[in-house]
């Protein structure tokens, strides 16, 4: 049998996702040949200035040089053709073995995840922020040079999208709070050698979280004119309704400001028993009780001295989910190459937390 690679089992394909399954993808196409015939011709010119005095002559290794540059950029900036198809999942072993060496780290999985794209799309914002919190508090180190650099480049893309949508930016204000506290921890033991890097760039780096923090203080959300029918134009129960779709106690505040008739509906002691009763068990209400004025257990304040003590139960729209069969995490609309007959059967999901807990050996 020919020796294929460190894997004899996979030669290296790339696959792509079509209607009629999985196909194997060409490393280069047509479009791309055409384009390295005509710079193969470059290589085999003189380039000359136009001055004679100053004339300089290349030789032919600069000019091959020089077209092998040219040809890494006209790859990189082809758009017309992709040339490349990069898979948005990733295999997780944790050991080497007969067909894998090495392991999966923390750093690589975020690279290949394609976070960028994922920020774009609402039901996976607050799971990638959500994320970059829990890397923020304690994994930072664990990230390579290029992840790290991935990490703050998502960040600034996070940012960025909040100044423009004006989408939850209490979410990133927790998120840059937490970052900064990290960096300015571990900036001050730069003499543990815990930070991958020159110690100016984290300085540069902490000073734009910095600037990114008084950008979100300043931030102004745009009034909308609307002549049509508005919130306020709904009845009680529907307004009531809504408010009972919440999960999070600070969006019913923030809801509650909004118009007198919403502050009285976030102010309703069952909404808030319910509230608790949701991310809380009973045995957590008898250790903490709060009894209000009148003899009667206050829930808004029980919700928030709970939330001090035990974690809530967190809700996303979409996440990422690992297979047990393949051990592959990956977007699901996005899919893999899965060998199982049936592979919905070996899906679950995975919150931000259990994909921390993924790459810890």
């Amino acid at each position: 049998m020919p020796f294929l690679g460190q894997d004899w089992r996979s030669p290296g394909w790339r696959w792509v996702k079509t209607e009629d399954g999985w196909k194997r993808c060409e490393p280069f196409s047509p479009a791309l040949e055409d384009g390295n015939n005509q710079l193969d011709d470059i290589s085999h010119t003189v380039i000359i200035t136009g001055d004679d005095e100053n004339e300089e002559v290349y030789s032919t290794e600069d000019c091959e040089f020089a077209a092998k540059k040219r040809k890494k950029d006209h790859c990189r900036n082809n758009t017309d053709s992709q040339c490349f198809y990069r898979e948005k999942w990733i295999y997780v072993h944790k050991e080497s073995t007969k067909e894998r060496h090495g392991y999966c780290t923390l750093g690589e999985a975020f690279n290949r995840l394609d976070f960028s794209s994922a920020i774009q799309d609402i039901r996976r914002f607050n799971y990638v922020v959500k994320l970059l919190q829990l890397i923020a508090k304690s994994q930072l180190t664990s990230l390579s040079g290029a992840a790290q650099k991935n990490y703050f480049n998502i960040l600034d893309k996070i940012v960025q999208k909040v100044m423009e949508d004006q989408y939850n930016p209490r979410l990133i204000k927790d998120l840059l709070q937490d970052l900064s506290s990290t960096l300015c921890i571990l900036i001050r033991g730069v003499g543990k050698s815990v930070l991958v890097g020159n110690i100016n760039i984290w300085i540069c780096r902490l000073e734009t979280i910095l600037l990114w923090q008084q950008q979100l203080k300043n931030l102004q959300m745009n009034k909308q004119v609307n002549n049509g029918l508005t919130l306020s134009d709904l009845p009680l129960h529907m307004l009531n309704n809504i408010l009972y779709r919440f999960s999070d106690g600070w969006d019913i505040i923030t809801l509650g400001q909004v118009t007198p008739t919403l502050y009285m509906l976030s102010e309703d002691r069952q909404l808030w028993k319910k509230l608790c009763q949701y991310h809380f068990a009973e045995k957590q209400f008898c250790r903490h009780l709060i009894p209000s004025e009148k003899g009667h257990i206050d829930w808004k304040l029980m919700y928030f001295a709970l939330q001090k003590y035990y974690p809530i139960k967190e809700q996303y729209g979409d996440t990422l989910h690992f297979c047990r069969h393949c051990s592959i995490l990956f977007w699901k609309d996005t899919g893999h190459p899965c060998t199982a007959s049936d592979p919905n059967t070996c899906l679950m999901p995975v919150s931000p937390q259990h994909f921390i807990d993924l790459f810890k050996f």
